[in-house]
């Protein structure tokens, strides 16, 4: 009697179930050999492990238990999945096993049912047509091309030009509606439509003239397109690239490749290549404003960008955005902001992630040149780069107003500056700058009027006027001039330097100063430092005079005067050359001293005063000098003693008679007399 075995059904070897998040058995209705036969897929995924498998040589199938129900909505694939070999070798004259031959003829059947299955999947020639040709074009002739058939029903490849589009397009997903398909392809319309090559040869000039015309927004594929003339770009105009792929070649450098005349345009993502200027923007047809230059490449113009005023103050060139823009090897500067005629700077312009690289290029200009321009222009996140020929990395030049720049890197050598401010330049900020070409760092001939913040060398720091509630300094420096002449001189006060030394070792000198209108808050000290008897006079000419009444004479060596401005009147801070303060008592009885003044003068017509110091080491009294005296004729007394203590020198001092006066001072400890007659 033969061993039982599998008997191969006329079934599918394939199962499919949706999980339903509960259910951790599922049935497969076919046989399989071993367990390494069956092949399990999660949404098409192959899985490797999490189940058991039952049934193995069952005629009927098995089960398939996951240790942890499949996730809903989950499909389950089941399918069997045999190697195509012999499994059995029958040995010549051998023993005859039946059992052999089943195992080998259900294999082969298993086999058969598989490839069965796989060809269920394919696309083949009905059974009532004979078979035609079943090769595919080559892989040259096919490619770019769309699969189709010649008039005998035979594969051939095609222009996409030439095949029957559907004449309407839906969208995958929820809510997407049918479109004719001659709505969907004008989606993106591309230069190539209006007739561009884009080989590097053929002039694509008239192309991009036409398709700017006609449409607002234009791609440009990939590929060199190369023009004779410029391209004008007017007003709402989307010109967008496959990026670096796609370049804008000028034929030579004696025309600008791109001008934007209007406003509110964007070129983003490709190449601009050669032009007297790569990209020029100037209010011609209207204000040029609100345009936005985005991811470029402008290399070998001889200017990269000019941002320019024009003629026109009604076509000004404001608020334009420049992004992750590259300037490669200019000839002449990287960027430049100008004006050509009487019209208004460029203003309020935005430079961010910016870059200009000559990249060892000669360089007859400026990396940036912001020649004219006002009103925060900002250069943010920018490095300039440039050749040792160049003339600096970054100008602010003479009609450049409140120019900001802030993390700015800078690199070149042969002493090529960093950052040069040209005389008339105002109200440059100057944030976190790393400059490393060996010239200045910042190379000022504004005459200070810029302010830096961890910005330059030496000095990393330079503030303007400003206001500040609450400041702590650990180390305060002031700026300081020195002041001689060779005979008798009159200087005015330089207001930009707080402190000034003078020596009159030559001759009597004068410091005039100015009205104190615009100069509120501002404090200035004058020192003499010779030591001849040459004056130094503080003088206001055209005012009302120091304190309202006087000229301030510093006659000994290192007196000075530190002085101060409320916006009307100059005042006396401080000086060693100040009059002492003097009180006047006509009283009798006990008076207190209270340390006021310097000089008390006291009257004891009436009877007898005693005038009473405060305690030695009161904080009022230590380390201060005065003097008491005597004015009247009578021969009242008057006494000067100490509250709580013993009086000068340790005892009560009597002042008899008329202009006696006595000179005492503190040490903290005890009064002591100074002087007395």
């Amino acid at each position: 009697m033969l061993d039982n075995h599998i008997k191969m059904p006329a079934v599918t070897p394939l199962v499919r179930y949706t999980a339903n998040g509960i259910d951790t058995t599922y049935e497969y209705p076919f046989p399989i050999f071993a367990s390494e036969d069956l092949q399990i897929l999660f949404n098409e995924v192959t899985q490797t492990q999490g189940f058991s498998v039952s049934g193995e040589g069952n005629t009927n199938g098995g089960e398939i238990t996951f240790d942890h129900a499949p996730p809903a909505g989950i499909v389950i694939t089941i399918l069997r999945q045999v190697p195509y070999e012999r499994i059995t070798d029958f040995l010549e004259n051998g023993e005859f096993s039946a059992k052999s031959l089943n195992n080998e003829l259900d294999y082969l059947m298993a086999s058969v049912q598989q490839l069965q299955r796989d060809q269920d999947a394919m696309l083949r020639y009905a059974r009532g047509e004979t078979a035609g040709m079943t090769d595919m074009p080559s892989r040259q002739n096919r490619a770019n091309k769309a699969l189709g058939f010649d008039g005998n029903g035979n594969p051939i490849a095609i222009d996409y030009g030439l095949t029957q589009a559907p004449s309407s397009f839906t969208a995958i997903g929820g809510g997407a509606v049918n479109r004719q398909i001659s709505d969907k392809a004008a989606d993106t319309i591309s230069v190539k439509d209006f007739g561009a090559i884009g080989d590097g040869v053929a002039d694509d000039t008239l192309a991009f003239g036409k398709a700017l015309q006609a449409h607002n927004a234009i791609y440009i594929p990939e590929g060199t397109y190369r023009i004779t003339d410029t391209i004008n770009v007017t007003f709402g105009k989307h010109l967008s690239g496959a990026g670096q792929s796609s370049v804008i070649k000028a034929d030579s450098n004696l025309f600008t490749a791109i001008n934007i005349r209007n406003g509110y345009n964007l070129l983003s993502g490709f190449v601009i290549e050669g032009g007297d200027i790569g990209i020029n923007l100037q209010g011609q047809a209207g204000p040029c404003v609100q345009n936005r230059i985005d991811n470029l490449i402008i290399r070998f113009a001889d200017k990269g960008i000019v941002l320019n005023g024009g003629g026109d103050t009604n076509k000004p060139c404001y608020w334009n955005n420049f992004t992750n823009t590259l300037v490669l090897s200019p000839s002449d500067t990287g960027i430049e902001l100008t004006k050509s005629g009487s019209g208004d700077t460029p203003n309020a312009n935005i430079f961010d992630g910016c870059r200009v690289y000559s990249q060892g290029s000669v360089m007859s200009g400026h990396g940036v040149n912001v020649a004219h321009g006002s009103f925060y222009n900002r250069f943010l996140n920018c490095e300039v780069n440039v050749d040792g020929t160049a003339q600096s990395c970054f100008t602010v030049g003479a009609n450049a107003n409140e120019t900001v720049i802030d993390n700015l890197y800078t690199e070149s050598y042969n002493s090529v500056p960093n950052l040069v401010l040209k005389a008339g330049s105002k109200k440059t900020l100057v944030q976190n700058f790393l400059a490393m070409s060996n010239g200045a760092a910042i190379l000022d001939e504004s005459g200070g009027q810029y302010e830096a913040i961890n910005a330059g060398f030496p000095m990393p720091n330079r503030f303007d006027q400003m206001q500040v509630k609450d400041f702590t300094a650990t180390l305060l420096r002031q700026d300081t001039v020195f002041i001689d002449a060779p005979n008798d001189a009159a200087f005015d006060l330089n207001t930009n330097i707080s402190v000034h030394l003078v020596a009159a070792t030559n001759g009597a000198i004068t410091i005039n100063l100015p009205l104190p209108n615009d100069y509120a808050g501002a404090t200035y000290t004058i020192k003499k430092i010779d030591f001849t008897g040459n004056a130094v006079t503080i003088s206001e000419p055209n005012g009302l005079g120091i304190d309202r009444k006087r000229d301030i004479i510093l006659g000994g060596p290192y007196d000075y005067v530190t002085i101060l401005s409320n916006g009307a009147e100059w005042f006396v801070l401080s000086s060693n050359r100040m009059a002492g303060n003097t009180k006047y008592y006509d009283t009798s009885g006990q008076l207190d001293i209270d340390m006021s003044v310097d000089t008390y003068l006291i009257s004891s017509f009436g009877g007898a005063v005693t005038c009473r110091l405060p305690p030695a080491n009161a904080i009022k009294a230590i380390g201060r000098t005065i003097t008491i005296k005597k004015t009247d004729t009578s021969a009242n007394t008057v006494y000067v003693s100490e509250q709580g203590g013993n009086g000068p020198d340790q005892y009560t001092q009597p002042l008899n008679a008329q202009y006696s006066a006595i000179t005492v001072t503190s040490n903290g400890g005890q009064w002591f007399i100074v002087s007395k007659f």
